[in-house]
């Protein structure tokens, strides 16, 4: 099911659908600002499940997930003075943090090391979805067909796993780029991946 959703003046009614969804353990293709991925809220556990089996992702690598805000990410990840400063100069934005985790997130979320990778997106359609929500939305890539890139049209998504999701949001084309990852867990910032995120921050 395709829902058209406006990209820079999300209705909030709309949102509202899908948030509903959401607390029923639904499974969604939404976009980001560095594309379309799938999620699911991070307290439903069987939804979860299903997008480990829809991404072959193994259990022992947990999803990264987005928060609303910087306030919303300190409940559920340990942010140091240093972390925060950083965060509050790139957030919202193309980035995932490791931070230590809170005893908030489930453990099917956190990594052997009791750690978290963390987004605030840039995109109004996934930030009031999860504001709306009130509880952080796993977020993983759309798996693809062999070399295929990943899909940047909400129709194409829908023709790769439409069948696998409950919903998708239609929030209009958005060409793939992944976040930057960056590791906050010492005392100085490790870059874990280059991507559309400004790294000069953090040399």
């Amino acid at each position: 099911m395709l829902l058209e959703i406006n990209p820079e003046n999300p209705q909030l009614r709309l949102i509202q659908q899908v948030v509903e969804k959401l607390n029923n353990g639904a499974v969604i293709a939404s976009p980001t600002d560095t594309g379309y991925g799938i999620g699911c809220d991070i307290f439903n556990q069987k939804a979860i499940r299903r997008i480990q089996q829809i991404t072959g992702r193994p259990e022992n690598k947990p999803f990264s997930f987005m928060c609303s805000d910087l306030r919303h990410i300190s409940e559920y990840a340990h942010v140091s003075n240093t972390a925060y400063r950083l965060l509050k100069k790139c957030l919202p934005g193309p980035y995932t943090f490791v931070l230590p985790g809170t005893k908030l997130v489930p453990r099917i979320m956190l990594t052997k090391q009791k750690t978290v990778g963390i987004r605030v997106p840039g995109h109004p359609i996934s930030r009031l979805l999860i504001a709306t929500l009130g509880h952080p939305l796993l977020n993983a890539s759309v798996p693809t067909a062999g070399d295929q890139p990943a899909p940047s049209e909400p129709f194409l998504i829908d023709e790769l796993i439409g069948n696998r999701v409950d919903l998708i949001i239609d929030g209009g084309r958005i060409v793939p780029d992944p976040s930057s990852v960056v590791d906050l867990t010492r005392d100085s910032p490790e870059i874990l991946r280059v991507g559309k995120g400004d790294i000069s921050l953090f040399r």
